[in-house]
Order: structure tokens, then sequence, then C-alpha cells
């Protein structure tokens, strides 16, 4: 059967080092696309850090190309249709930053447009973050976000610290934590908290039965914890050479890392050639 959606996680997967697409892996996606495969960019990333790539690929601001962001809170046409969203609510931000405060790590809550840290000692990873993705940083106390939590959708909570601090605090997380959120780790120093129905496998699911796809037609490539849900879901899970262990033992398919262009590698065998062998 026929891949007609390929969903690509980000950082470690379609981006190298420098954080940058390659020719290589743009052509092969833009090849994809040009043959009706419908290309998926599927990110624990805000839209403020998807759009340059989007541009790149030749599929933004189009109602018929879509998008999963904040590691599946959120599946929209790159036009901006919202496809399915899950936001958490202020209590939950209320009783995580309670958690953290205890544990003394750093604790931020993105929304569509800003990035909130609740630590005034601000963390240099979520500086780092707020970089990457484009997303304005500021410090705001609890008790300054309970007086505009009427107008935060917040779609995503991260715990910014030392990848030893997040060992630590992960190991002491509660259960009535852990089901209140989906908890991934995207990165050494991020432990990100999305809401419990939320999660890149389960965007796909929503956005594979909006366009008709099974999942039997999709491939999904990445590399972290937070792709694993998607990798497993998808017919077909590519995990880059760079990935963790787990994500590699989950995967399908193996193929280079993300500075040797790997993306192209997998979308070449299973997908392109899928569509001349029918």
């Amino acid at each position: 059967m026929s891949i007609k959606l390929i969903a690509i996680d980000i950082d470690g997967t379609l981006i190298n080092d420098q954080l940058e697409i390659t020719e290589k892996t743009k052509e092969t996606l833009q090849k994809a696309t040009a043959q009706g495969i419908k290309v998926v960019l599927c990110t624990g990333r805000p839209m403020t850090g998807v759009h340059k790539y989007l541009d790149q690929l030749g599929i933004n601001n189009l109602a018929d190309q879509y998008v999963i962001s904040f590691n599946g809170a959120l599946a929209q046409t790159t036009s901006g249709q919202v496809i399915s969203q899950f936001t958490l609510p202020f209590e939950k931000l209320v009783d995580l930053s309670a958690v953290a405060l205890k544990a003394d790590v750093h604790l931020l809550a993105e929304t569509a447009d800003a990035m909130y840290v609740l630590n005034q000692d601000i963390s240099s990873y979520a500086v780092y973050e707020s970089s990457l993705v484009s997303l304005p940083i500021t410090y705001k106390s609890i008790d300054q976000l309970n007086t505009i939590k009427n107008d935060l959708v917040i779609s995503k909570l991260m715990i910014t610290d030392e990848p030893a601090a997040i060992d630590g605090f992960s190991a002491k997380l509660t259960a009535p934590i852990k089901r209140a959120f989906n908890i991934v780790r995207s990165e050494p120093y991020y432990l990100e908290f999305v809401n419990p129905s939320a999660s890149k496998g389960a965007a796909l699911a929503s956005l594979g039965q909006e366009l008709g796809v099974a999942r039997t037609e999709m491939m999904a490539i990445g590399n972290a914890q937070n792709d694993e849900s998607m990798i497993t879901y998808a017919g077909i899970g590519v995990a880059m050479s760079n990935s963790i262990p787990s994500t590699i033992q989950l995967a399908d398919e193996l193929v280079a890392d993300n500075n040797h262009d790997g993306v192209a590698e997998a979308v070449e065998k299973f997908a392109l050639a899928s569509t001349t062998t029918d």
C-alpha cells in the first residue's frame, strides 16, 4: 500500500545540528509533495517555530497542507484551520508549579504567542527555547498569571533544567501528576507536559480520520521520546540513527542521522518507491 502521509519531527530529525533543512532533504520532500503525499511537520514547537520550515518546503499557508504542534496538542492546516486542539486549564499549571517549586526546578508555560517563566532566576534552557521557537519570554508569578487566567490558552508546560535535575524530578513525580498530563522528554534538558489526550500519535490519528488516510498509509520519522507515539501509530515507524535507545527499539526501520539526510533516505526508500510499485 502506498504511503499517503509522512509525519516528520523537526528537531533532531528534519533539521541538522545547524538547525537547517539540507538541500537533499528539501528536494526529496518536495518530490513527495509533488506526488500528492502529505508532508506533515509534527513537533513539540509552537507554530512560531515552525513557519520558516513550512516556507522552505513550500507548504505554508495552504488549506490542503497540515501541521501538528505542541507535541500533538494542536493539529491544523498550515493556513490555520484547527483540526484538533487540547489545552491545559490554569489549575493544572497551579498544581505543577507547586511541585516544581518544592523540587527547585524551572517551569514555564507556553501559549501560541508567549512563553511565561515562573522563576525569576530564568533558566538558560528557557532562554534557548524562546530563541529557538521565536516566542517572547516573560517572567510572571502564579499570582500575576492568575489575574489573566481567563485569557490564557495554555498548550504546554515545560520543565527546563539541567538533565540531572530533570532525572531527579521525573523519578519523584506522583501518580496524580502523571494522570493529569501526558509527560514526554523531548531533550535531556526539557520535560514537557500536555493534555493527557494529546500526543503526536493521537493527533496523527485525528488527521488521518479527517483526510481518510489509514495508519497503514502513514510513515512517521522521529528521534526522541515525544515522537514514539506517532512512530508506533504509523504503518512505518522510522527512527533516526541519532535517536534515543527506546525510540530505536520501537521503530520498524532505522535510517541515517539528522546530519546525514536520514529523512531523505526514509522518504526515498519507503514513500517515493511505493508510489512507483503499486
